[in-house]
């Protein structure tokens, strides 16, 4: 049975990719599509060991994207949709389980010209499976949000140019591999303020591994606890 529930939410959620369309700034919508590296479709990247785990396809670069600035200690709350509009449908599809993590990395310049290659991420945020009783996941909580989830900006970080990633970890076709779908959205922001404090860093690609149990998992087998890749979150 659980076999077929996994082949039926398969077939029955194929075609329902996202992106990350929106960020906001302390409540303040930044409009659409603005200041993220925007991927050329709405497919997710599945394999683990490529560059496009970073911030999606085409999205080592952002030379022709704006950088928004924001004060350490902000409230930054990124909005994800199926198709390019606010539709009212389900912003992500109800199928779609899984985890939603947001890391932040310093660029050595500009945001713009920042790759995001090499231990340079910081995980700040990660939600997974909420409630093993009713399979809630942290994927359910942004549908009932609209599309969104919020983080907030550690204010210890230092003033400066930043990458902010956001992912959401699909795994309703990830018993083996490659299953696990990812959908990531890069934002350019620049803090103003902040800290001094160095973060621990982890790579994004390099960290994660096929085999990490938070990848190869089976959700359809009374799944009681989960362990999201990409280590612990830093809060600052």
């Amino acid at each position: 049975m659980k076999s077929i529930l996994a082949v039926l939410a398969a077939a029955a959620v194929a075609n329902a990719h996202f992106t990350m369309q929106y960020i906001w700034n302390n409540g303040a919508d930044g409009g659409h599509n603005n200041y993220i590296r925007i991927p050329p479709n709405n497919n997710p990247v599945t394999d683990v060991n490529s560059k496009d785990l970073t911030c999606n396809v085409n999205g080592l670069s952002g030379s022709n994207v704006q950088t928004t600035t924001i004060p350490a200690g902000a409230t930054i709350t990124f909005e994800w949709h199926q198709h390019d509009q606010r539709t009212g449908e389900d912003p992500i599809s109800g199928g779609h389980k899984g985890p939603v993590q947001v890391y932040i990395a310093k660029a050595p310049s500009t945001a713009a010209s920042f790759d995001g290659q090499g231990a340079v991420w910081t995980k700040i945020y990660s939600s997974g499976l909420l409630n093993p009783s009713s399979q809630q996941w942290a994927t359910d909580v942004v549908n009932t949000n609209s599309g969104k989830h919020s983080v907030t900006i550690p204010s210890s970080l230092p003033a400066g140019e930043y990458l902010l990633r956001a992912e959401i970890i699909a795994l309703h076709v990830a018993q083996s591999y490659p299953g696990a779908q990812f959908y990531i959205g890069c934002a350019q922001v620049k803090i103003s303020g902040g800290g001094s404090a160095n973060p621990p860093k982890i790579s994004i690609p390099g960290t994660y591994k096929a085999s990490d149990p938070g990848i190869t998992v089976n959700i359809y087998n009374n799944l009681q606890s989960y362990t999201a890749p990409g280590g612990s979150v830093w809060s600052g």
